[in-house]
């Protein structure tokens, strides 16, 4: 192996061009992120293309070591920039023997969907995700319905960063032609809706635009396009549908059309938000409970899994509870969920994020944001006298929190974390009152979830894929309490330095 393997090197350099830029920080718990920057971005790059071959020869090692053997999907987003670097990782990828079948342009739950229509265990899609423009990064998997996690993220950053590939040749490469078709197909059928739906789809300028409006209106929704031309310098905002400025767009939007719901995608189709027919954003762990009352009803006894993140209605709610429903709060992240529904034998998972992940009869176990746009819009089709604010209305009142993230560099979030556990832990031992009352659990599966004795509760944790950290706050008692959490929260956050300033707030 001759590439010679930097963490540092700067554009425009003889260096930059002949030596494998990979920043060791961007083999995340359960993905891979990277900043690879773009034309007048000043902050330098932590990739180059060099280094996403290294990557390929890495990934393509790994999976035969794995014993999944050589075969592998990949596909890529609509970037500048995605299909560059998702050629230099296939070319990578053949030089360590694998046996590509390129999808194209796609979405993530369509690369994990190739998986199973097209017979090939590993995947490997090339994807920002929500990032903003700068970013990429690769999700992958070798063992579908399942994507990474932190074991084989960890093996892998080790064979890469030591140039320990086995390039044994004998690669291919395969175009598979018409696979949206495919996708699209599968995705839509025998899913027709009675009901008569105007349904906003919000996409970002993301590679949604090229897939949602049509499996919506396949399925008999009357669409409003809102932002689905792709153009990938996203001119009206970023594809997130946690942001809350694609979500006022959406609102903006269901009331000037009257429409039954607004559906909002992220940047690769993974997930999904909601609006309701009132305007109001509705936080994606609040459409989980909706979403679990409605599978519960039709699948009585049902076990779901949510992040840390989720609203604490999934264990107190009277309809989940009076069908018998059990819920598991586990750790935040698309893999780590996702692999805690197949363990469980769950019958879906939700994320406060939106990614919400569906076993047959739904789905595959995998998270799609058009698979949960479906769901919605089959919920609203079961209740036919029902408004999505009607269904809105019917949850307990709770007050919840956007996810806020303050900046903390990726070297020290996990450091920071570990002082904040600390201090809770101390806190709690010592019987200290915080915010206004004593702490009467806290959950440290995933950072550390304060409980206090009315319920209300805050969450940190570090961000997986981005330099930041992860704050959430809600009450089931009033707006005050939220307040209160949060400023409480942040003061002990305020002890560390390193952690800079919130991305939204409430």
């Amino acid at each position: 192996m001759s590439l010679k393997i930097v963490s540092e090197a700067v554009p425009n350099t003889f260096e930059f061009e002949t030596s494998a830029l990979i920043k060791a920080s961007g083999f995340r718990e359960y993905d891979a992120r990277w900043w690879f920057g773009h034309p007048g971005s000043a902050e330098p790059p932590e990739l180059n293309l060099i280094g996403v071959q290294a990557l390929g020869m890495g990934l393509g090692t790994l999976i035969r070591r794995l014993g999944a053997g050589p075969d592998i999907v990949t596909g890529h987003d609509f970037r500048s920039y995605s299909l560059a670097i998702k050629l230099a990782l296939v070319s990578g990828l053949m030089a360590a023997g694998a046996r590509v079948r390129d999808i194209g342009l796609a979405l993530s739950p369509m690369a994990y969907f190739a998986q199973f229509a097209l017979d090939t265990p590993s995947v490997a899609m090339v994807t920002a995700s929500h990032n903003e423009n700068g970013w990429s990064g690769v999700k992958m998997g070798a063992a579908r319905p399942l994507t990474f996690g932190p074991e084989e993220m960890s093996a892998l950053k080790t064979i890469v960063l030591a140039g320990d590939f086995d390039l044994v040749g004998g690669g291919s490469y395969e175009f598979v032609a018409d696979f949206r078709k495919t996708y699209l197909d599968d995705l839509t059928r025998d899913k027709r809706i009675s009901r008569k739906l105007k349904v906003v789809a919000a996409c970002g300028n993301g590679t949604a635009g090229a897939f949602a409006p049509e499996a919506l209106e396949r399925i008999g929704c009357e669409v409003v396009p809102l932002d689905v031309e792709l153009d990938h310098t996203f001119p009206n905002y970023n594809p997130n549908p946690e942001d809350m400025k694609m979500l006022h767009a959406i609102r903006d939007k269901v009331l000037e059309t009257g429409a039954d719901v607004g559906l909002g995608f992220d940047g690769d189709g993974d997930r999904c938000g909601v609006v309701d027919n009132e305007g109001n954003e509705i936080f994606a762990d609040k459409v989980g409970v909706m979403l679990a009352r409605d599978i519960a009803r039709l699948h009585p006894g049902s076990t779901f899994v949510v992040d840390v993140k989720s609203t604490g209605l999934f264990n107190t709610d009277a309809a989940l509870r009076a069908e018998g429903a059990v819920t598991d709060y586990w750790k935040t992240g698309h893999s780590y969920i996702k692999r805690r529904v197949a363990e469980l034998g769950a019958i879906a998972g939700f994320e406060k994020s939106g990614h919400f992940f569906f076993n047959p009869p739904i789905g595959r176990g995998y998270d799609d944001g058009l698979i949960t746009a479906i769901a919605i819009c089959q919920m609203l089709d079961r209740s036919p006298t029902s408004s999505m604010a009607d269904l809105y209305r019917d949850l307990p009142l709770t007050f919840g929190t956007p996810t806020m993230s303050p900046h903390c560099a990726d070297e020290l979030k996990y450091g920071v974390v570990e002082r904040v556990v600390s201090d809770f832990q101390a806190m709690k031992q010592d019987g200290t009152d915080f915010a206004g009352q004593k702490i009467a659990d806290l959950i440290t599966v995933n950072g550390v979830r304060v409980v206090a004795e009315d319920g209300t509760w805050g969450l940190v944790r570090a961000s997986s894929n981005k330099p930041e950290l992860v704050v959430v706050v809600e009450s089931p008692v009033s707006s005050e309490r939220r307040r209160q959490m949060f400023e409480a929260v942040d003061a002990v956050l305020r002890r560390s330095p390193e952690v800079g300033a919130y991305n939204q707030t409430f």
